[in-house]
């Protein structure tokens, strides 16, 4: 098995300064802008699955 994949970069200020956050399994914080993160992996999408474009989730 292999490790998780770590960000590289803090996705709110673009820093590379991540460390890994107490908060809990996929929690960052980056020292440059003291922000804390949380990476979740959703699942993969089936084939033709319309994905949503606008960037909300739907309701």
């Amino acid at each position: 098995m292999s490790e998780r994949a770590a960000p590289f970069y803090c996705p709110y200020c673009g820093d590379e300064d991540l460390r890994p956050s107490e908060q809990g399994h996929g929690a960052w914080e980056c020292a440059a802008c003291s922000r804390a993160f949380q990476l979740k992996f959703l699942g993969l999408l089936a084939p033709g699955t319309p994905s949503n474009h606008s960037g909300r989730e739907q309701i």
